[in-house]
């Protein structure tokens, strides 16, 4: 008789942990979680086998509530410890939860070293240009003129593009969605779970205390279709309710038409993914409204090695050739030295 037993199968509340969900009422961070459950519960992986790290700031307060391993680590630091430990156990599915503040602040260097590298791991990076968890301060994605507590008269710092930075970094897998489309959201989420490499997610969240409705009209149903333009592989670049606009190049530059007067299909860019050259998708990471429709979607999604791969390769040949090391044999090398 065979041993094999079957996975279980799971469900979205097998995720939930026992904890206090324990957000303002109304922030879009319930929605990130839960399409993050409804995502991860069909794909076939034990929650013994899933991992969600992350830094400080209101998005951090993620681990506590999936009922998998997690670890709630030290300000902007999540993508270090999640490194180690990708390395450590190439077999866990690991998740960054970070947020605009924590990722991009304190964490940015942290950020893109782990994106460069292709270390395989998940990262969800929560945008509500604003820190939340320490009241309303202004955060490096928040757009020039915004008041806060620390920008009485409006910030006038200019504001980072988290998917420009990604793509910058040559993330091999980059994707926009938003809290309140949770259909896209849940869809975005799987697509980063079954990517090989480092998949960086920016979700616009709703802060409704501190910052509420900057994202209004990319969430308005009456206005959304005009503001917004959701992306779509091997298709041109279409939107608006009446799907009668469209981008096109106007020499290296994007350039937002509406279809008619000697303007067709043809005349607009087709969506590449899989483009191994990233600088299209940088061209759509940096059109911003009011000037261009928003883009959401995923921008790239390509393959290359990853970190932790690469890094057990290594240690695989040296094993290989020279044998297994002990820990003490190094403390007692010839790379030791006495002070006197």
């Amino acid at each position: 008789m065979s041993t094999v037993t079957a996975l279980k199968t799971l469900t979205a509340k097998d995720l939930a942990s026992d904890q206090e969900v324990r957000w303002c009422p109304g922030c879009g961070d319930y929605s990130i979680l839960a399409q993050m459950k409804k995502a991860l519960a069909p794909l076939g992986i034990p929650k013994e086998k899933m991992v969600f790290i992350s830094g400080i700031g209101c998005s951090s307060r993620f681990p506590y509530y999936m009922n998998t391993y997690g670890f709630h680590t030290i300000h902007g630091r999540a993508p270090t410890f999640a490194t180690g430990l990708k390395v450590a156990r190439p077999d866990l599915s690991i998740w960054v939860v970070t947020g605009d503040g924590d990722g991009l602040s304190i964490g940015g260097n942290h950020l893109i070293h782990a994106i460069r590298r292709n270390v395989d791991l998940k990262i969800v990076l929560f945008n509500n240009e604003i820190y939340g968890l320490t009241k309303g301060q202004y955060s490096p994605t928040s757009r020039v003129g915004t008041r806060t507590k620390s920008t009485p008269l409006g910030s006038i710092d200019n504001p980072l593009h988290p998917l420009s930075l990604a793509i910058g970094a040559e993330a091999t897998f980059v994707a926009r969605t938003v809290d309140v489309d949770v259909a896209h959201l849940t869809e975005t989420l799987k697509r980063a779970s079954a990517h090989k490499g480092a998949a960086f997610v920016e979700v616009y969240q709703n802060c409704t205390v501190f910052n509420d409705g900057v994202f209004e009209y990319a969430t308005d149903k009456s206005i959304k279709a005009d503001n917004t333009l959701y992306l779509e592989h091997g298709k041109p670049l279409i939107y608006g309710k009446d799907r009668n606009k469209g981008i096109r190049l106007h020499g290296l530059d994007p350039e937002a038409v509406t279809l008619g007067n000697g303007i067709n299909v043809d005349d607009l860019l087709i969506h590449d993914e899989k483009a191994e050259e990233p600088s299209l998708a940088y061209l759509l990471s940096r059109m911003v409204y009011p000037r261009f429709p928003e883009c959401f979607g995923v921008f790239r999604a390509v393959q290359r090695p990853t970190y932790d791969e690469e890094v057990n390769t290594q240690i695989d040949q040296v094993v290989k050739t020279k044998g297994k090391a002990k820990l003490e044999d190094l403390f007692a090398s010839e790379d030791t030295w006495v002070v006197k």
